[in-house]
């Protein structure tokens, strides 16, 4: 369970992280999210979401 809460608190600064160092960037990007479809938002959020179980379970892999 520590795990899970240092994995979430690692999100949290790199958030933190792209709002600290590149506000504008975020902020556009968040105005352009507004424009899109859920639908499209979905589909988007599903990949990155599969990307990152790939990933973490090729790095956690014997």
């Amino acid at each position: 369970m520590s795990q899970l809460w240092a994995a979430l608190c690692l999100a949290l600064v790199l958030e933190g992280l792209m709002l600290f160092a590149l506000p504008g960037f975020w902020k556009r990007n968040a105005a352009e999210m507004l424009k899109m479809p859920d639908r499209q938002l979905r589909t988007i959020g599903g990949g990155v979401m599969a990307a990152a179980l790939v990933a973490l379970y090729l790095l956690r892999a014997p």
